[in-house]
């Protein structure tokens, strides 16, 4: 990255779309210079179900952004749900051009354009490029080879593919809104480095996003993307749940949530009454206990975890996770939601307490955490998004291009 460049993030979730947008300031750091989000319902349970709705509400945060900034955007990066995402592992072993000048950037970018030469199927398409390893010809593995005296040396990474009919619907709704599309990057990814401490980056992490209707999976080891998927539950559920059940409005339902929310009936303190003020019962008002109402969050979040437990374990990778880590507003604001995790995948789990979590709003962070992913590219040429006119051009084809362009140099 290059100071001055402007990178555009966009989220689409089931219950909103947020933009974020970034500019490097002269320390190198990623400074947020504007910020929006919209409420939209176009995604349900992780499929795309209203593309206008969803196009209406980007149009709505980018003119919002562009007010603030005072610019002009033309196109933005995109998170997508892992559902929608296939990871495939490899290695290139590559020859350095001059061995007694050292490894040079040449070498390296030519090695990583070389891991996404794999066979790609026919319904998918190539998003991103993520390198896990480096190492010389000693065996030592190494960030950064560029001028290390090494005759030899592997690059590992992770060629990440998205479901081709998905990317055309998200690349028809950018269309729709006038943006192209700089780059797809899975949300699980982008949030990795932001949730996570130190002493956890390097371990092997499953990484729970439970948002408003989705939970998404991003499972680790160490640097290395092994796999990701997507839960079609999250926070709203359990306010649908407790709406349901006691015949209240989704509002009451979702203060309820908020005020009592606990995981577990066991950890209860005081059994007290609960007066439902919107019950739409013959009774003018109805009275509940605590009880009976996390008894509802608790069905939910044992759902949720259970259907996280039955996934990593048909992929055979649970035995690999050593901790779990929990993010997402659909969650962490109900209290033992990780000691329930912990009951039922028998992994330890714990709320995420990454030093950065806490430098931006929760309702923005995968947007802004997808601009600070981005910002972060390794041997990248460019990866600032475009506020100028650009030439036009499909635009799955211009994604292609991007990545080209994050390592040639």
């Amino acid at each position: 990255m290059a100071i001055g460049d402007i990178i555009v993030g966009i989220d689409i979730g089931s219950s909103k779309v947020n933009a974020v947008v970034g500019e490097v300031n002269n320390f190198n750091q990623v400074e947020i210079i504007a910020t929006s989000e919209c409420k939209c319902f176009g995604m349900r349970k992780s499929k795309i179900t209203n593309e206008e709705e969803i196009s209406s509400a980007i149009l709505k945060v980018i003119a919002e952004v562009e007010e603030t900034a005072n610019i002009k955007i033309h196109s933005a990066y995109v998170t997508i749900l892992g559902k929608y995402v296939t990871i495939v592992q490899n290695s290139i072993l590559k020859e350095a051009k001059d061995k007694y000048a050292g490894i040079s950037t040449k070498d390296v970018t030519s090695a990583i354009m070389q891991v996404k030469d794999i066979d790609i199927p026919e319904d998918k398409v190539l998003i991103d490029i993520i390198i896990s390893e480096f190492s010389l010809d000693n065996g030592r593995i190494i960030d950064d080879p560029v001028g290390s005296l090494s005759s030899t040396f592997t690059v590992k990474g992770q060629v990440v593919l998205a479901d081709k009919d998905y990317a055309k619907q998200l690349t028809n709704i950018f269309k729709k809104a006038n943006i192209e599309i700089d780059g797809i990057v899975p949300n699980v990814v982008s949030e990795r480095e932001l949730i996570l401490d130190k002493n956890e980056v390097n371990d092997n992490i499953m990484i729970l996003d439970i948002g408003a209707g989705n939970t998404d999976i991003g499972v680790f080891a160490g640097k290395t993307f092994i796999y990701t998927n997507t839960i079609p539950l999250g926070g709203d559920n359990i306010t649908s749940d407790i709406s349901y059940v006691f015949n209240i409005t989704e509002e009451e339902a979702d203060r309820l949530k908020k005020q009592y929310g606990l995981a577990l009936k066991s950890f209860i303190d005081n059994d007290t009454d609960i007066i439902l003020n919107t019950y739409k019962g013959e009774e003018r008002t109805k009275t509940i206990r605590s009880s009976e109402l996390i008894e509802v969050i608790e069905a939910r979040v044992e759902e949720i975890f259970s259907l996280v437990n039955k996934n990593i374990s048909n992929e055979g990778i649970k035995s690999n996770i050593n901790n779990v880590i929990l993010t997402g507003q659909g969650i962490t604001n109900i209290s033992k939601s990780d000691v329930a995790g912990k009951i039922i995948l028998n992994i330890p789990v714990k709320i995420s307490t990454g030093r950065l979590i806490s430098t931006v709003k929760s309702n923005y962070r995968s947007s802004y955490s997808l601009v600070k992913y981005v910002a972060s590219r390794p041997f990248a040429k460019t990866v600032a998004s475009s506020i100028d006119t650009k030439t036009e051009s499909t635009l799955l084809k211009t994604i292609a291009e991007r990545i080209k362009e994050f390592f040639y140099s």
